[in-house]
């Protein structure tokens, strides 16, 4: 546990207040259900670049990929190169076309596109795809819990269930209320706060030790192999199976909703291009950040800290006045409810607008969606509570499974739907499914499958079966008819 000092409660409770501030105001903008769920598609590009960047980072990008940095060195930048050539690709491949189909098809969710893409008179797929959506995202949303609750037993000695049932009615509050809109707003002030974070806490170690060179000079005298990327700490090569399940973290971006969202809601398609310049920047200097905490956390301490994953923190509290740590520690707290708060959102569209509709088949108006979707929030959060109440989890195994399951059900049907005309609704079904039991089923055998990363088979799986279903039915279609 951190020192507990007035400033830095002092500092939670105000930047705590401005964000429940946020969500108060979003509320009295928040009009209809297509307000509450993509904010009126009205994002300018930067905030709908750093919104989602910020809804993409969760406090792995603070906890995680920092203490992977402080164990082992470079060999993390694979996973952090991964990552930005996913963002990249997902930002030039998919922003500009789903925002125009989803305003030509007058959709909301993922799974509607979908159906009103392919199947418009059917409902299964839409169905199927709104499952895997809630299904992923409940234990997507348990690790941002996980890690809220360790953030908050650490720096205030809370008890860890209290601790996770304050963070979640936190974030409930302002996503229950402002929707999209305080979605939006609070994940840009929180991603430019993770971004200050990132670069003032390894720029605070450099400046005490002299500059870049002896930054780096003092890692090669305690180990020269991680400042090396091909090995590991140990000097051993990294085989490329491993290379490729780092890297292969990339292609999950395809899949989603919480960042896709923001492709839909962007005011205009004449602003992606300059969203994707934001995105790219914003998304850079984060990996860079994040990566340059780890090493110096070896500077700056001659003892290895107990948890590598509290590296960050431990740098924070050495080197910073408790205001400006409280500040750099709400950082942790930004990094987990902007992810969080949207995942929320997403399941509770998902629940409303997709599932619901199905089962009811009688049509809703706009405030009885609205309604319905602010319940869904609620009640999905009492879930992953219940899920986050295991405070032996590893929240990046769990965030792990849940990307892959997201990025191989949904991804190949949405990259495909936006470039092949030849795809059909059976072969989005069957991508949707393989790719999303792939996933479950790959999970459990990874060891003794060469330990490669399941989004990557289920993403080749996946694409696959859309090719070669979507073949195989049009060629029996053609024959019958």
């Amino acid at each position: 546990m951190l020192e507990l000092n007035s400033a830095v409660i002092t500092t939670f409770v105000l930047y705590l207040a401005v964000i429940l501030g946020i969500g108060v105001y979003a509320w009295l903008k928040t009009r209809n259900a297509s307000d509450y769920f993509l904010g009126g598609r009205n994002l300018s590009p930067f905030v709908a670049a750093i919104s989602a960047g910020a809804s993409d980072m969760s406090g792995w990008v603070l906890l995680g990929l920092p203490g992977a940095a402080y164990l082992s060195g470079l060999d993390n930048l694979w996973i952090a190169l991964g990552l930005l050539i996913g963002v990249a690709a997902n930002w030039m491949l998919c922003a500009k076309p789903l925002r125009q189909a989803s305003q030509e098809l007058d959709v909301v969710t993922l799974p509607k596109y979908l159906q009103q893409k392919f199947d418009p008179e059917g409902r299964l797929l839409q169905a199927i795809a709104s499952i895997f959506i809630l299904l992923f995202f409940l234990f997507y949303v348990a690790a941002g819990l996980i890690g809220g609750g360790k953030l908050f037993e650490a720096v205030f000695g809370l008890d860890y269930y209290w601790a996770v049932i304050v963070g979640t009615a936190i974030v409930i509050f302002y996503t229950l209320f402002g929707g999209f809109l305080a979605v939006s707003w609070t994940d840009v002030f929180q991603g430019l706060l993770m971004s200050a974070a990132l670069l003032m806490v390894p720029i605070a170690v450099m400046n005490q030790v002299g500059g870049i060179d002896p930054f780096f000079a003092h890692i090669e005298n305690i180990n020269p192999h991680m400042l090396n990327p091909w090995t590991d700490k140990n000097g051993e090569a990294l085989s490329a199976i491993a290379i490729i399940s780092l890297m292969g973290w990339g292609l999950g971006y395809f899949g989603q909703p919480h960042i896709l969202a923001r492709f839909k809601a962007i005011a205009s398609v004449d602003q992606v291009k300059s969203a994707t310049a934001i995105a790219l920047v914003w998304t850079f200097f984060i990996f860079v950040g994040a990566i340059l905490i780890g090493l110096a956390g070896n500077v700056q301490f001659d003892q290895p800290i107990p948890d590598s994953e509290k590296i960050f923190m431990a740098l924070v509290s050495a080197l910073f006045h408790p205001v400006v740590a409280g500040i750099l520690l709400a950082a942790i707290l930004a990094a987990i409810m902007s992810t969080v708060d949207s995942q929320l959102l997403v399941s509770s569209s998902a629940l409303a607008e997709d599932l619901y509709p199905v089962i009811r088949k009688e049509p809703l108006t706009s405030e009885q969606r609205l309604r319905i979707g602010q319940y869904a929030v609620a009640g999905l959060s009492i879930l992953a509570v219940l899920l986050a109440m295991d405070k032996n989890s590893k929240v990046l195994d769990v965030v792990s499974y849940a990307w892959a399951g997201l990025g191989a059900s949904l991804g190949p049907a949405i990259l495909l739907s936006l470039y092949w005309k030849g795809m059909n609704k059976n072969g989005a079904l069957a991508g949707v499914l393989v790719g999303g039991i792939t996933v479950i089923i790959w999970s459990q055998f990874k060891q003794e499958l060469w330990g490669l990363y399941e989004l990557i088979p289920a993403f080749v799986f996946s694409l696959i079966s859309i090719l070669l279903v979507s073949q195989l039915t049009q060629a029996e279609q053609a024959q019958e008819a």
